[in-house]
């Protein structure tokens, strides 16, 4: 039994673990789901990026002890405004309520907080990890860019990196393989390249594709989906160890 216990998830979401599951489990590291609320083309829900980063941090829960928490359901998608249904909150909003959440668990005794990003746009993640030296409390950011090329490889994803940026073939296969429910038709046929993108931040998503999609979802397949996550779950065993060496 792990640390977060190893009772299924409502939806396969949210951590259903009582205080005394959590008391029992006695992890010393806490995992922390970040995903959005933004467009994903017109066959990927908009918690695409939520369902994401729960998926992750739900099958390395059921792999090492670690305190599996709720994710933060929306986040800074600001490129993705043109689109109806994106909802963002501001880069400081979201470095408060990740400082806060990491104090509140210090206090209640863990002292270590990876963050599970689903979404590429919250840049600032990296300076809540940077500036978390010394503040009593030690963080990681996951996955890391080479923690994805590992999965990616395992998983014989054949679009590039920077190709597959949105809704592409690693989303959809993650989504087709942890929750193929949510995935609608339309993914077979709604490939879009746009690997110039120089201006993105300046000008959002909508310069560069009228879908939403930047990437080849017509690649992607639910086998690819359980290798990727298979990948990152391996790797995830360095950040533990660099967070609570004596696990």
């Amino acid at each position: 039994m792990n640390g977060s216990g190893t009772r299924q998830t409502a939806s396969g979401l949210l951590p259903l673990d009582t205080t005394e599951d959590v008391r029992a489990g006695r992890a010393g590291v806490a995992v922390l789901p970040i995903g959005s609320f933004e467009q994903h083309g017109a066959f990927l829900p908009l918690v695409t990026d939520t369902v994401i980063a729960c998926a992750i941090a739900r099958e390395v829960a059921a792999a090492y002890p670690v305190h599996h928490l709720p994710p933060i359901t929306i986040s800074c998608s600001h490129e993705h405004a043109a689109w109806p249904g994106t909802v963002s909150i501001s880069a400081a909003t979201l470095n408060a309520v990740v400082r806060d959440i990491a104090d509140s668990l210090r206090r209640s005794g863990i002292g270590a907080l990876v963050l599970v990003n689903g979404h590429g746009g919250n840049y600032v993640l990296r300076n809540v990890v940077q500036e978390s030296a010394g503040s009593g409390t030690r963080m990681a950011l996951f996955p890391g860019s080479a923690d994805w090329d590992a999965a990616r490889n395992r998983a014989g994803v054949q679009t590039r990196s920077h190709s597959d940026m949105h809704a592409g073939e690693v989303e959809t296969s993650i989504l087709l393989h942890a929750h193929p429910e949510l995935v609608r038709p339309g993914y077979e046929t709604s490939d879009c390249t746009a690997d110039d993108r120089k201006h993105l931040l300046t000008l959002g998503m909508h310069a560069y594709t009228e879908s939403g999609v930047i990437g080849r979802p017509s690649m992607a397949s639910a086998v690819k989906g359980k290798e990727l996550l298979a990948g990152l779950v391996d790797s995830f065993g360095e950040y533990l160890s660099l967070l609570a060496p004596e696990t």
